[in-house]
């Protein structure tokens, strides 16, 4: 990461947005972020509200990171993305694709709270039928399941042509166990590892155990672009790179990461900017014809202005900067 600018010089440019969704993802009804200036462009700082200081001081870091420092040379000047389908009815799975204009992928959340597996199945059948026999649909749990529910799921749910599902089970543990357990049923879904890469201690873990077949890699939960480049070349598994619910600058930091992967195999999960009722810009990152082009788009000041959080959130976000800067700070050799 570059050198740390002071706390003082990125208070002086922050600002705090709130954006509302089209759909409740995650339980969110609006997002919220922090964005602030450096000699590279817009930065953005944006864990989830429940993450503690520590977790959310790599996000910060990566906001800095995108701001302040040079990035890596693309290989490519656009990217792949997928389709995300949140766990709405069936009969809502149409309308939600239509959105990602072009996008023959689409990946499916399940495992949601309050839900059945019924309800999964059911999501998962409609976006097969929504997208064709040549479509591609992979699911994801966000660890959601337990390890023998993981295994019913996952055989229920094959059949329907998963390309992998992501992050069934919690544990390191329980994804090598469930890889063994599918393949002893004769069960072909690849494992691909989100959580057991982006929220842990040693993200290698996850292939040195043998644990997955793809990992899922965010720019702001791993520090940056370069920090997630480091990490997918020593796991040395395939690579999907996907977002959390960022607003365009966090997509556009995404899209620099795919861009500079020396292999894509897979559509990313970079299509999320739709989920939101405005953005920080007049050129929204969406997709067109199925892919997202690799730039930076201009913030708006007009819309930094539309959108900005009520000055109680403002302050907490702030607040929180103030704290993730200490703890980036304290960690430095």
């Amino acid at each position: 990461m570059t050198d740390l600018p002071s706390t003082d010089d990125l208070l002086a440019t922050a600002r705090v947005v709130s954006i509302p969704m089209r759909v409740p993802f995650r339980g969110l009804r609006t997002r919220e972020a922090l964005l602030f200036e450096g000699p590279r462009g817009w930065g953005e700082f944006a864990p989830f509200v429940e993450y503690d200081d520590t977790e959310s001081a790599r996000w910060l870091a990566a906001g800095i990171d995108w701001a302040y420092a040079a990035q890596p040379a693309p290989a490519r000047d656009v990217v792949p993305v997928n389709a995300t389908v949140p766990a709405v009815a069936p009969d809502r799975v149409a309308g939600v694709l239509a959105r990602f204009d072009g996008c023959s992928t689409a990946k499916v959340k399940v495992a949601h709270a309050g839900q059945s597996l019924a309800d999964d199945v059911c999501r998962v059948a409609a976006t097969r039928d929504a997208l064709g026999a040549s479509g591609r649909v992979r699911v994801d749990a966000n660890g959601g399941w337990d390890l023998d529910t993981a295994v019913d799921a996952l055989c229920r749910l094959a059949p329907y042509g998963l390309e992998y599902a992501e992050q069934p089970c919690a544990t390191v543990e329980d994804l090598r166990r469930l890889r063994t357990a599918l393949a002893h049923k004769g069960i072909d879904v690849r494992i691909a590892a989100d959580e057991s890469i982006r929220k842990a201690a040693d993200p290698l873990r996850v292939a040195r155990l043998g644990a997955a077949d793809v990992v899922v890699v965010k720019a702001a939960p791993l520090g940056g672009v370069a920090a997630a480049l480091q990490v997918v070349a020593e796991c040395g598994l395939p690579a999907v790179v996907s977002s959390a619910l960022d607003t365009s600058v966090g997509i556009a930091a995404g899209a620099a990461l795919a861009a500079a992967l020396p292999s894509l195999e897979f559509a990313c999960g970079l299509g999320t900017v739709g989920f939101f009722d405005g953005d920080v810009t007049d050129a929204p990152l969406r997709p067109a014809g199925g892919a997202l082009p690799v730039r930076r788009p201009p913030v708006s000041p007009d819309r930094l202005a539309a959108l900005a959080a009520p000055a109680d959130r403002e302050q907490w976000w702030r607040d929180r900067l103030v704290r993730c800067a200490r703890v980036l700070e304290e960690s430095r050799p």
